[in-house]
């Protein structure tokens, strides 16, 4: 059955992980209805048979429902555990010495192996080791070629496998394993719309994942450990966008730190015109529970009012008894922030500055007239959705509609902030793009009759960055009534 969704009521974009709990079509579908504008596909889980119907599910649901659908394929990235233990767990006490060693014999509660011999030469006197998400907090007080001897800071149980992380240290791995790169060359098989790089801690690591990806995809630098934050700038710069990824992010920085760190990406991505997706624990409580906590409803405004393109749900979607109802959650939480009469002002606290460029200057115009005359859309034509882009970045007071001849480019703009796009032919004179951006206008319920819209186009016409018009137009009565779809 064909349908056409209602356009959503608000600009921040939900990005929704799939997983176990949403791997179905039917279910994908009840979340894109109930507002899910973008997809997850975690690499960490699951093999690439299952990864693939999950395209093929919202490639067919794309179809059905004519919207075009961003699908984000998130590399796992290289992970830092320790090795077995004797009976699969042992539990160390505070203030004891523990040892880190390269010896594959079972550990107890005086030592375990660490299968990474680069920490041993990146580790020195003092750094941190946390296993387990923190739970269990080591210091080094020795450091030697095979093996680190600790001191324990915060003791507990340690079991097998369990992640290491080490805040203090730029550890010298690349953020691609082999594991990552079979990954990337699937994900870009499937024609993935966005790749995320987990653990990314310099430009480097953006500079090799973006060799390898070319233009077939956008890149999306996970932004979790302290040594991203010294580079971001760099790191933003080389990226397509980032992902404030606060799981690693909370465990390496203390948590009131978090906050501020937030504060600083987004405003950061926003300077830079390059979306920004705020993940992890958004609605933690309800992977078990129908409602969240009042606690986890700011958190998602707050986000939404310090200007983020997208939120992410994890587990919440990906495992969770409430799939729906966290997709559902989190569109109401939004649309309330976005109603709020404080909400224009909060989302331009973050003063983005001008490039000297044509692009800018015609996007800061285009939303300073939109206010003036109090126009009811924005309507812009774009091939690379460079465009778009950066009027989204300029936060204007109404929704976007992006059209473009190039269906890779209308999945691209899913993540960005208050962007419909919209897969269309394209035009070839000013007289049809103003007669297309009317109609398309109407269509997607973007102004009535009487209303005005601004256009944005480039001319001459299918040149990616050549914007160079803004137009605005009046929508007659007679339009609405002639583009009225006709009653059976």
């Amino acid at each position: 059955m064909s349908e056409i969704l209602k356009p959503r009521a608000r600009k921040v974009k939900i990005l929704a992980t799939l997983g176990p709990a949403s791997s179905k079509p039917a279910v994908i579908r009840t979340l894109m209805v109930a507002g899910a504008d973008a997809f997850r596909i975690n690499m960490s889980h699951g093999t690439h048979a299952q990864k693939a119907k999950l395209v093929e599910a919202i490639r067919q649901l794309e179809k059905d429902l004519h919207r075009p659908t961003t699908i984000l394929f998130d590399l796992q990235g290289p992970k830092l555990r320790v090795g077995d233990f004797a009976g699969g767990s042992s539990e160390v006490e505070t203030g004891a010495r523990f040892v880190l060693d390269r010896d594959r014999t079972p550990g107890d509660a005086r030592r375990v192996e660490l299968p990474h011999p680069e920490l041993f030469e990146a580790i020195s006197k003092g750094d941190r080791l946390l296993i387990d998400d923190g739970k269990v907090r080591l210091k080094a007080v020795e450091v030697h070629d095979d093996r680190i001897v600790a001191e324990v800071m915060v003791g507990g149980t340690l079991s097998n496998h369990k992640g290491v992380n080490v805040p203090d240290v730029v550890v010298p791995i690349p953020a691609l394993t082999d594991k990552d790169r079979k990954d990337l060359a699937f994900a870009l098989e499937q024609k993935a719309d966005w790749v995320a790089l987990s653990f990314v801690q310099r430009p480097d690591d953006v500079a090799e994942a973006r060799e390898l990806i070319g233009n077939r995809a956008l890149l999306m630098a996970k932004i979790e450990k302290p040594a991203a934050i010294e580079r971001l700038n760099e790191i933003i710069a080389l990226s397509d966008g980032v992902m404030v990824a606060r799981g690693d992010l909370g465990v390496e920085l203390p948590p009131e730190d978090v906050p501020p760190m937030q504060n600083k990406i987004i405003a950061a991505s926003r300077q830079f015109g390059k979306p920004v997706v705020v993940a992890t624990q958004m609605l933690e409580s309800m992977i078990n529970s129908p409602t969240p906590t009042r606690a986890e409803v700011s958190d998602v405004a707050t986000a939404i009012y310090d200007g983020a393109d997208a939120v992410m749900l994890s587990a919440e979607s990906a495992t969770g008894d409430y799939p729906v109802e966290a997709v559902q959650m989190m569109d109401r939480i939004a649309q309330s922030a976005e109603q709020d009469p404080v909400y224009p002002g909060r989302v331009h606290f973050t003063e983005t500055v001008l490039e000297a460029t044509t692009a800018d200057a015609l996007a800061a115009s285009a939303r300073q007239i939109a206010n003036t005359v109090s126009a009811q859309g924005m309507v812009c034509y774009t091939s690379s959705g460079s465009t778009a882009r950066r009027i989204a970045r300029e936060r204007p007071p109404v929704p976007i509609l992006a059209m473009t001849a190039l269906l890779q480019t209308a999945r691209r703009l899913g993540l960005i902030w208050g962007v419909r796009p919209v897969h269309t032919r394209d035009v070839s004179s000013f007289e049809e793009m103003v007669a297309k951006g009317k109609r398309m206008a109407l269509r997607h319920k973007l102004a009535a009759g009487g209303e005005r819209l601004v256009l944005m186009a480039g001319v001459p016409f299918g040149t990616p960055g050549s914007t160079n018009v803004i137009h605005v137009v009046r929508l007659a009565g007679d339009e609405l009534e002639r583009h009225q779809p006709k009653q059976p």
